[in-house]
């Protein structure tokens, strides 16, 4: 099927990777590059020829959405912060019919958007939240071990690591403070508890992890991505946590303690006859910091590694599957955007399940997610990254050891 897609946010560092990844694809007739920005994406449906224009939108508000989305085959939505636009665009998504997919890493408005599953159904609309890396492409990886190497599952734990970028912007760290200071789901012995990063429980769960490519023993703490809530639902296990952490380390653990002090607040503060708010000068002076502990730590260009550790019983014994995902060139542009991309061309290809609002693991074949992806680096996608997939395998007489997927 070839259709209409519309990338909302598509001037982003995601979206534009979608947008370019898409506009390659002969299943695609035409690609939208909505953004608010509409002078961006201009210059960006220009660069990329025919078949792809642009328009500006207010994700927002619910006639800017409806009118850019209303003739779509399909919508992926890009626009962040996903815990402040992402109910409003899949509400007015929904009421207009279109199928859809996003990149949500919010797990607090996960929760609300799943809500609206039964909304989807009697619409006929397939929508497919969190494809993105994580949550996206570690949902399906450990789905696909779970299906294709083991009887039961016991446990997925998902680890992630990068740094290094050569921009980070306020909204990033803005999204940071937002993960340190909610409360954050871990699906443990069966159940789903929610800890607080600052407090007993969250440090409880702190460790350090090695990544190949990226080092040994990083320091991982409690993150509240969606896996861990979706997760458990389509498959049967006693433990999903999601563990993550920022590089260099010290900038990682300068921003919890600007965060814990509570200097992400946005209530201004009278500062000599001026009202300040701390959130923007405490988001100014860790940016500024970040440049100079790069520097400082020698840390070079830009690197990242995402694992996820699935463990069960295979004929009765213990079996353990490390898949682990290591980059020292592709950033969060490249690491969300191809699966978006991919998740669109399952779309319009009819290999999507539903209808309904549904997770990556509950809606997609991991087989045919990985064969899309496949294609799709064969074709460019993801600017040409030297993103490396190593699988390991511990066997239940504790030998390591590399193998395929």
């Amino acid at each position: 099927m070839s259709g209409k897609v519309v990338v909302l946010g598509g001037c982003g560092a995601v979206g534009s990777v979608a947008v370019r990844t898409l506009a390659k694809s002969e299943s695609v007739a035409e690609v939208v590059v909505a953004d608010r920005e509409v002078a961006a994406a201009t210059e960006l449906a220009t660069s990329l020829g025919p078949g792809v224009s642009a328009a500006q939108i207010d994700a927002s508000d619910d006639m800017s959405i409806r009118s850019v989305i209303a003739s779509a085959d399909a919508v992926l939505n890009c626009v962040g912060p996903f815990y402040r636009t992402v109910g409003t665009v899949l509400r007015n998504v929904i009421a207009e019919g279109v199928d859809y997919v996003d990149v949500c890493d919010d797990v607090d408005v996960t929760l609300d958007i799943l809500e609206l599953d039964s909304v989807a159904r009697e619409a006929g609309v397939r929508a497919v939240i969190g494809m993105g890396a994580s949550p996206g492409i570690t949902n399906l990886i450990a789905k696909y071990i779970a299906d294709a190497f083991l009887d039961t599952t016991d446990s997925i734990d998902i680890f992630h690591t990068h740094g290094g970028e050569p921009v980070e912007g306020p909204g990033v760290v803005g999204h940071r403070f937002h993960c340190m200071s909610i409360e954050i789901p871990m699906f443990i012995d069966g159940q789903l508890i929610h800890v607080g990063y600052f407090e007993p429980e969250g440090i409880a769960l702190r460790q350090s992890f090695d990544f190949p490519g990226i080092g040994d023993d990083i320091p991982i703490f409690p993150y509240p991505h969606p896996e861990q809530v979706t997760l458990p639902r389509t498959i049967a296990c006693r433990r999903v946590t999601n563990k993550g952490s920022v590089l260099p380390i010290e900038y990682y653990e300068l921003t919890a303690e600007a965060c814990r002090l509570g200097l992400d607040s946005r209530e201004a503060v009278a500062v000599a006859g001026r009202d300040v708010v701390p959130f923007d000068f405490t988001v100014a002076w860790l940016i500024r910091e970040r440049e100079r502990l790069l520097h400082e730590t020698g840390f070079g260009s830009q690197r990242g590694c995402m694992s996820v550790v699935v463990a069960g019983s295979q004929g009765g014994e213990a079996h353990e599957y490390r898949v682990h995902m290591t980059s020292s060139s592709q950033a969060l542009g490249e690491g969300t955007g191809t699966p978006a991309a991919a998740g669109v061309l399952l779309l319009l290809a009819g290999k999507v399940g539903g209808p309904g609002v549904l997770p990556p693991e509950a809606a997609v074949d991991p087989s045919d997610f990985l064969e899309v992806m496949r294609a799709l680096m064969d074709l460019g996608g993801g600017d040409g990254s030297d993103a490396t997939i190593i699988v390991e395998h511990l066997g239940p007489d504790g030998t390591v050891e590399q193998v395929d997927l």
